[in-house]
């Protein structure tokens, strides 16, 4: 492996899901462009995770935005970290804030979003929105690309 990325645990490996969002390990990598303000994008079409009172799965559509600085996330270990949420039973707002947190705990960014769509519960979609701050000055922020929840029309 190359410089920076010898300490992975999971890139290369046979790896299992793991079994909560807890245990799971968010890996990263150094930035391969530290100095450039440039976006990273991870959308996840088809995250689940768990009612925390019936145990009835839900369903989302979750978009995540960031700046790196020092560090970029080692994307086979987000997707096990996002995988985890599929037997975790919480609300849609902890599930999306959970996910941002660690993200900004493991990689301190220079900016991130996530935006959370997530599909009706009891006939009401819930979408979560959350960002660390003001996007940087001259940052090309396409949109998340998501439409709102309209039904079958």
């Amino acid at each position: 492996m190359s410089a920076g990325i010898s300490g992975l645990t999971q890139l290369g490996q046979q790896t299992s899901l793991p079994a909560s969002p807890e245990l799971a390990a968010l890996e990263r990598v150094p930035n391969p462009a530290a100095g450039a303000q440039y976006l990273i994008r991870f959308a996840c079409p088809e995250f689940t995770s768990l009612c925390p009172l019936t145990g009835q799965p839900d369903f989302a559509h979750i978009v995540i935005d960031y700046v790196p600085d020092g560090w970029i996330v080692e994307s086979k270990s987000l997707k096990l970290f996002m995988a985890s949420f599929r037997n975790h039973g919480a609300f849609h707002e902890d599930c999306t804030m959970a996910i941002a947190r660690r993200l900004v705990d493991a990689l301190t960014p220079a900016w991130l979003r996530i935006g959370a769509y997530w599909y009706p519960r009891g006939g009401i979609p819930i979408d979560v929105f959350w960002q660390t701050g003001t996007p940087p000055a001259g940052l090309w922020l396409p949109e998340q690309g998501v439409a709102p929840y309209r039904g079958r029309g």
